[in-house]
């Protein structure tokens, strides 16, 4: 049974529990290594929770694939704002986005596709075709507005957590996901907390449609929050002001891949992490 329960963020609807175990667990292992740890924890000691499989469009035996969305498919409102909010972070840490001006505050659809053929040029972004970063989106809002979803992917991480899991990892949306598990469950014997690339911080959009924003998550002890400095998903590096002095936060280099979840795992901040949670020595 799992020590170390890992829920992944966006994107990884063709994934699998499997296949992502098989990426973090050694990246986990890399960041105990980095840290001094001498204790390992066996592959059977980490669990990855996979939901995105929710997220996944029916399609052909032959020709599975992201739907063909393009900027008309960003609804107002919740997606449009998470966009555009987006943009104007990655305005900021990339000198290759072009950024926002005043007729941004005008919602159009020709606004949104400024937005996302600026996001095109991004470093963070690169790679990530047009349709995949709107349903990025669309799962974004799919978890806090869906009821039905949201109910979902907390019942696959109920089902991890043994009484044996002492600390809890989330990246980008499963940040959000393991916050609020945590907040649920206080009686879980989870010691720690730990965010990666975290979007909890943006104030309008996440934080406020939170079940219990700004509480401290259930009956952990140690909450520490881990971002890169380019990383736009985590658009509020510092969690303190939102939900107390006691989240301990911290700034990493991840280089060209500001939100990989692997390149945060093998850090000795996440590997500090996991030791004193698990109590590793």
């Amino acid at each position: 049974m799992a020590r170390v329960v890992c829920i992944h963020g966006i994107g990884q609807q063709y994934a699998g529990e499997r296949q992502l175990h098989t990426a973090w667990h050694p990246a986990l292992a890399d960041g105990l290594l980095r840290a001094g740890t001498v204790s390992a924890l066996d592959a059977d000691e980490v669990r990855c929770v996979f939901y995105g499989d929710l997220f996944r469009p029916p399609g052909r035996t032959l020709a599975v694939q992201d739907p063909p969305l393009d900027a008309s498919d960003v609804d107002e409102g919740f997606e449009t704002e998470l966009l555009l909010s987006i943009w104007a972070e990655a305005a900021r840490t990339d000198e290759a986005v072009l950024p926002p001006d005043a007729r941004t505050l005008a919602r159009t659809p020709q606004t949104v596709q400024r937005a996302l053929n600026a996001l095109s040029r991004s470093r963070f972004f690169a790679g990530v075709a047009l349709r995949g970063l709107v349903l990025d989106l669309k799962q974004v809002r799919a978890y806090l507005c869906d009821p039905a979803v949201q109910t979902a992917v907390q019942e696959r991480v109920a089902a991890a957590v043994t009484d044996r899991t002492r600390v809890v990892v989330g990246h980008s949306l499963g940040s959000v996901v393991a916050y609020e598990a945590l907040c649920a469950h206080p009686e879980w014997p989870v010691r720690g907390l730990l965010t990666l690339g975290s979007p909890l911080g943006i104030r309008n959009l996440v934080y406020d449609r939170l079940r219990k924003p700004g509480a401290w998550p259930g009956g952990v002890g140690t909450w520490t929050n881990i971002a890169d400095e380019g990383d736009v998903v985590a658009l509020v590096k510092d969690l303190r002001p939102l939900f107390g002095d006691r989240v301990d936060c911290h700034l990493v280099h991840n280089g060209s891949r500001a939100h990989d979840a692997t390149r945060y795992l093998n850090t000795p901040q996440v590997g500090r992490a996991v030791t004193d949670g698990c109590g590793l020595d």
